[in-house]
């Protein structure tokens, strides 16, 4: 039997890249298997999600805004219109299974099929699950969790522990540390500061960054610096090889930049975490504050608690980042130390784990 997948989500990177991974693993365990993405229009899924080669169909639909609650005066008309683009490409493209990655286009998706009976699988990347994922677990007939402890919010004979798929790019690279220096055009004789925000930018990491780039190339260090591409407000901070920083809204070969990378400072979405882990190198995580339940902050605390980790503050940032970084720089053991710890807390073959217990589900359905 052709098995005929939706996989709904998106809005950033830790939900597309993981949605990804999980299709390619189900792609290459049965090769007959039909995809259709579900995203939300305007958002980067509308983009990423082509270039891997797979259709994605726009629902128009937003998420809840927690700075501007005016705005979330139009969310349930846009919640009801989003339903019926949902039940008309269900009616089209007739899916065998539905699978939930998280981002808000995601919930109208699993919600409608599990109205028609349709089997729906979700994946909660986070240490702590958001709400409509919470209520969409109830009728999953399987919850994939990134995350343990997470009894909590979903029934616990329909949950495994399967860890966070990670880009096969990045899982299973064997990039050249010495080619990928080349490749950046970076000194092999110096150490490499890797900054990401995250695909849509960090504001505090950016600010402090712009003030205290020359403490940290004094020090040594050459910086890579994914900025994003929403934020406009760097004016002082140089993108010149000549002066060791290479700065850019978005670096497309992570695995070249991981890499290089001897320290990597980033937010602590569970996909960045993931990430880290597989490839094994000392973090300095600033968790953005406005995620739903702090659960950024949840997430870093898991690895600070294993010593694998070093956790600042947003709000802090701007005063202690740059010294964090110079201090963890010096310490060569203490690097080496965190670089065992978060290594030993990897797991590589999470979307094969997935994969492999969603089609166990479906033949057992069959």
């Amino acid at each position: 039997m052709t098995h005929r997948f939706i996989i709904a989500g998106g809005g950033t990177g830790g939900h597309i890249f993981p949605a990804l991974a999980i299709a390619d693993a189900l792609r290459s365990l049965k090769p007959d298997s039909v995809f259709q993405f579900i995203g939300a229009k305007g958002k980067m899924e509308m983009e990423k999600i082509p270039q891997a080669g797979y259709a994605i169909v726009g629902l128009d639909i937003v998420g809840l805004d927690r700075k501007n609650w005016i705005k979330n005066l139009s969310l349930p008309i846009k919640l009801i219109r989003s339903f019926w683009q949902v039940r008309s490409i269900f009616h089209a493209f007739r899916p065998t299974a539905v699978i939930g990655v998280g981002g808000y286009s995601s919930y109208p998706v699993l919600r409608y099929a599990q109205s028609q009976g349709i089997p729906t699988f979700l994946h909660e990347s986070n240490s702590y699950a958001g709400k409509s994922n919470q209520w969409l677990g109830k009728r999953a007939t399987r919850i994939f969790t990134g995350m343990s402890g997470m009894e909590k919010f979903f029934p616990a004979d329909r949950m495994i522990h399967t860890g966070n798929p990670v880009r096969p790019s990045i899982a299973a690279t064997h990039t050249n540390r010495a080619d990928a220096l080349r490749s950046f055009g970076l000194d092999p004789a110096k150490r490499t500061l890797l900054v990401i925000g995250g695909s849509l930018g960090a504001r505090s990491i950016n600010q402090a960054l712009n003030n205290g780039w020359q403490r940290l190339t004094e020090a040594g260090l050459q910086i890579i610096w994914q900025t994003g591409k929403s934020d406009t407000s760097l004016s002082v901070i140089p993108s010149d090889k000549s002066q060791c920083v290479i700065r850019l809204p978005f670096i497309q070969d992570m695995p070249m930049a991981y890499a290089v990378a001897d320290i990597v400072v980033a937010r602590a979405g569970a996909m960045s975490i993931a990430e880290l882990q597989v490839v094994g190198k000392p973090a300095i995580l600033v968790p953005f504050p406005l995620a739903a339940e702090d659960h950024q902050a949840v997430n870093a605390q898991q690895l600070v608690n294993a010593g694998a980790a070093i956790l600042v503050r947003d709000a802090e940032a701007g005063s202690t980042l740059i010294n964090r970084v110079l201090e963890l720089n010096a310490d060569a053991s203490r690097c080496e130390k965190m670089s065992q710890q978060i290594s030993g807390m990897a797991i590589r073959n999470a979307d094969q784990r997935v994969a492999s217990s969603i089609l166990e589900c479906l033949n057992k359905s069959n």
